[in-house]
């Protein structure tokens, strides 16, 4: 279109001007144009030293961790391998051996 960026909510490049702000006519988010950087920035997740992390990547647990729902307890030291990063509560999707599929908080995590 007109070089504006997508939204970001829903990324659709159908946004348009109003003033200072730039809406979504799909979802009707509105967001400042100077705001179009920082859901990108915000999308960065990092474990608990800090260094980012990105999909594929092994971690390691720093902490012994209750399973919700279970007595099972995911131990200090266990490394899981091949994460997937997604949005909400829990940061990483991940399977770990004798557990299963779980989701994990990258504040629990180191990169290996």
């Amino acid at each position: 279109m007109s070089g504006l960026p997508p939204c970001p909510d829903c990324g659709s490049s159908l946004t348009y001007e109003d003033g200072a702000l730039l809406i979504c006519p799909e979802c009707g988010h509105e967001w400042a144009a100077g705001d179009a950087g920082t859901a990108d920035a915000e999308a960065v997740v990092r474990d608990s030293n800090g260094t980012p992390l990105a999909d594929g990547d092994d971690v390691i647990v720093i902490k012994d961790l209750k399973i919700k729902g279970s007595s099972q307890v995911v131990k200090r030291g266990t490394k899981v391998r091949n994460i997937r990063l997604v949005d909400g509560d829990h940061d990483i999707d991940c399977k770990i051996d004798g557990i299963g599929a779980m989701g994990l908080k990258s504040e629990f995590v180191k990169k290996a």
